[in-house]
């Protein structure tokens, strides 16, 4: 099953490809995350007449309250890396952006203590690759003896950390739901309440536009139905040192596509975290 994820992986570099294409034309923050998320809605739309699911205990209180925090957190988490996205390169914003792997293992080793839950995946092998590979990408903005971090880079990793915690709180109630459906409804909601307090005017955006964001949000619902899956069939933190990989095929996209130059230590950072995936691979049982 692992490849799943490494191909998650290489569809999450593309849909960051695409989106940084989007928001180098004139269309707002808002707009850009209602568009994406309306599509990703009515894309999701025609599968549920054959993946709608959802379980009589994800309506108990206390899963109801879990996923009213996912929605939050994830409306908060888009914010900050589109905030982020669209003022830097996606070579600089990326390995940042991808400290979530690190939070999300060093979360889930955290909660294991606490929920049963997460108990049977503190797993220290993943989780030193996971440092090695994360701070590897770090060490990326290292320059002249200090990290070259400002607002966007720190908008960027608050919204790492944000979308480790939506990840890591979804899995108790994720097994309650088809995961085209948790997807689809987490979707509708973040759209009806940026809707409702942002009153948007979305005319503005050409076709063209709206085209390369219908392609995102394609790539986006394979893209997290595969995520999903893995957390339910291969545990989070197995999923998340694979996922790990994007920035490898991020650095090499931003290269082609977007004539992004490429240094020697995000190439060093690159083979660091395919040995850490390698390693984790071959170890897992």
């Amino acid at each position: 099953m692992f490849y799943l994820p490494i191909f998650g992986a290489f569809l999450e570099a593309v849909d960051i490809i695409i989106t940084k294409k989007v928001l180098k034309k004139k269309i707002s923050s808002i707009n850009y995350i209602l568009y994406i998320f309306l599509c990703i809605v009515l894309v999701s739309i025609p599968f549920l007449f054959f993946f709608w699911r959802i379980d009589k205990e994800a309506l108990e209180l206390k899963n109801l309250a879990i996923f009213i925090i996912i929605v939050i957190v994830s409306i908060f988490a888009n914010f900050l890396v589109i905030y982020s996205l669209r003022k830097k390169d996606v070579s600089e914003i990326e390995p940042i952006r991808l400290t979530t792997p690190l939070f999300t293992v060093l979360l889930v080793f955290i909660f294991g203590f606490f929920f049963e839950v997460y108990s049977t995946e503190r797993n220290y092998l993943i989780l030193a690759l996971t440092l090695i590979a994360s701070l590897a990408l770090i060490l990326t903005h290292v320059k002249k003896g200090h990290l070259d971090f400002n607002k966007y880079i720190m908008a960027a990793l608050a919204g790492s950390f944000l979308f480790a915690l939506e990840i890591v709180i979804s899995k108790p109630i994720l097994f309650y739901y088809n995961q085209l459906t948790f997807y689809f409804l987490r979707s509708l909601w973040i759209f009806i309440i940026c809707w409702i307090f942002f009153h948007p005017k979305i005319s503005n955006v050409d076709i063209k536009t709206r085209a390369m964001i219908l392609v995102s949000a394609i790539i986006a619902v394979i893209y997290r139905v595969i995520l999903y899956n893995g957390i339910m069939n291969l545990g989070i933190v197995f999923t998340t040192i694979l996922f790990i990989l994007a920035p490898v095929f991020i650095y090499i996209f931003a290269a082609i596509f977007l004539k992004e130059k490429i240094t020697l230590r995000q190439i060093i950072s690159s083979i660091v975290i395919v040995l850490c995936v390698v390693i984790a691979i071959l170890n897992w049982q």
